[in-house]
């Protein structure tokens, strides 16, 4: 099929379409978002039985395939090839916006590299399908100044960790970072022993029928979730604030 660029009226051989998804809510998704992902000769996903059921809910019946931190340099090298070839891919990740602390970024960094002319030339476009994002949803709720803020996306298991809680418990900026269910009270525990004054704020369960905002000092926090412990599922976003 030919890709157009309504607005320039510019026929290109193939499109690259880095598409944002529902993090939570399957209503959340863009017109635009569901017109792409229609008309995509293959979509990547990050987990495939994840997407099926957005495609499913959408009615829409393309061809999948994974494409995750684990793939092979040989499934880069079939995308690559795929789009020389005028096919038109979309990529999605399980939830949010691809790229955005996931392997998304290093496809496109890829593709960009070995296309560079192809692109150049506008035979070739990678183009954003915007959309949900659990940092920017967190960010409209929380309450905290976000004129200027830091995201550090997940923090490191081990390497860096500690570095990096220095860092946030000393910035004037407000901090922002993805947390998962396994290490949010590890992560608290370390933000109460910093005996920092900021306000910390936790969103769990973005846009699904549980959301829930939870802020006040790491150390009335941690007491909340200590007390809740069935809250403690999904993922989480941290925001730390004057």
């Amino acid at each position: 099929m030919k890709n157009y660029d309504n607005r320039a009226k510019v026929i290109f051989m193939s499109v690259f379409s880095v598409v944002a998804t529902p993090i939570g809510n399957l209503e959340d998704i863009t017109l635009r978002a569901l017109s792409v992902l229609r008309g995509a000769d293959l979509v990547l996903c990050e987990d495939t039985r994840m997407t099926k059921r957005l495609l499913d809910r959408h009615d829409i019946r393309v061809p999948t395939k994974s494409y995750h931190a684990h793939s092979e340099l040989s499934r880069t090298e079939e995308i690559i090839v795929l789009l020389k070839e005028g096919k038109s891919i979309a990529l999605v990740s399980d939830a949010g916006t691809p790229g955005i602390s996931d392997p998304g970024s290093e496809l496109v960094r890829r593709i960009r590299l070995e296309l560079k002319e192809e692109i150049a030339s506008g035979g070739i476009k990678i183009e954003a399908i915007p959309g949900p994002s659990a940092l920017t949803a967190a960010l409209s709720i929380a309450g905290a100044s976000c004129a200027d803020f830091t995201f550090l996306g997940f923090l490191p298991h081990k390497k860096g960790r500690e570095t990096l809680f220095k860092e946030i418990e000393a910035s004037e900026r407000t901090m922002v970072f993805y947390e998962s269910p396994h290490r949010i009270m590890r992560t608290l525990e370390r933000l109460a022993k910093g005996r920092t004054e900021k306000n910390i704020i936790v969103c769990r369960e973005l846009t699904k029928v549980f959301e829930g905002v939870i802020n006040g000092s790491a150390e009335e926090v941690k007491r909340y979730f200590d007390d809740h412990k069935d809250k403690i599922r999904g993922e989480f976003v941290v925001i730390v604030s004057e």
